[in-house]
């Protein structure tokens, strides 16, 4: 996906040197946008294999209001697993004797993820990450948010209110147990020539690991959301605020770069689930995705 890879390469020429919460170090930017047309394929980076099933049940995870990561560990998905253990390892005064991604810490973290599945008690204390995501498009001081804009989209297509935001400053300190706040803040969608765009405002964006499942996680909520409101999907507009490469990412980003981009997968949908919050993975199909191998990296806790 050629916009992905200008992306990547605007910050390597442009990017600046800069520290950050994490301690690994960045080349950053800031203020950046892509616009992708969902009609031309379903944006899935090719020039290296993304875990299509575990950002669509992340995003089902989103939906369905759960902030705690035991539904995602117990089906072998663990995006979410490196904030709450170090927390655990923090709150306990362990974080000295297991060093950040040494080979301790990996084996404390197989411990932990066992836990979490295996012991309700321990994943309801340690599991939950706090009023993210889910919690707030679906409970925003009472509100929710999703199926408020579904509602709206139906009801007044034109109207310009058409948002849902993550970002709530009041439960900001509740977020700690994962480790930050919402990095993907607000979404809009826009609903023309019977076309439902979506343009997300992210607020913090990791390009080589984060953005990739960002970018289709939110083109299939779009898809989504197309689908209950009977519209086609139109655009996904990807408006960044700091826009940053990890220097631990450099080598694995030359790598993806040298790779010849392959033609874009589909997305095909269970045409009898016509209620966003009934979808489940097995109603999703994902089709003629052909991608170069995946690329290793450790994420930034």
């Amino acid at each position: 996906m050629k916009a992905y890879h200008d992306l990547l390469q605007h910050i390597l020429k442009e990017g600046v040197e800069k520290m950050d919460r994490t301690g690994t170090g960045t080349k950053s930017i800031f203020g950046y946008q892509m616009k992708i047309n969902l009609e031309e394929g379903f944006p899935l980076l090719t020039t290296k294999k993304v875990a299509f099933r575990w950002l669509a049940e992340e995003l089902l995870w989103f939906i369905k209001g759960e902030t705690n990561i035991r539904p995602l560990v117990q089906k072998g998905i663990s995006i979410w697993n490196e904030w709450p253990f170090q927390y655990w390892l923090e709150k306990n005064g362990w974080a000295s004797d297991f060093p950040k991604y040494s080979m301790e810490w990996k084996g404390k973290m197989s411990e932990f993820v066992q836990l979490i599945i295996n012991d309700k008690d321990f994943s309801d204390k340690w599991g939950d990450l706090g009023p993210v995501y889910g919690k707030q498009w679906r409970n925003f001081g009472g509100v929710d948010q999703l199926s408020q804009v579904i509602a709206d989209i139906k009801s007044n297509p034109d109207s310009r209110r058409l948002i849902v935001s993550a970002w709530n400053p009041v439960d900001i300190p509740g977020m700690i147990k994962s480790g930050l706040p919402p990095c993907h803040t607000l979404f809009q969608f826009y609903v023309s020539e019977g076309k439902l765009s979506c343009q997300l405002y992210q607020r913090s964006a990791d390009v080589f690991l984060g953005v990739p499942f960002n970018i289709a996680s939110y083109a299939l909520l779009t898809h989504l959301i197309a689908h209950v409101t009977q519209l086609r999907p139109g655009n996904f507009i990807h408006t960044f605020g700091d826009a940053h490469i990890y220097n631990n990412h450099l080598v694995q980003i030359k790598e993806q770069l040298s790779r010849t981009p392959r033609d874009l997968p589909t997305i095909s949908l269970n045409e009898k689930v016509n209620d966003l919050f009934q979808f489940d993975f097995s109603d999703i199909t994902l089709e003629g995705y052909d991608p170069h191998p995946a690329i290793k990296a450790d994420v930034s806790v």
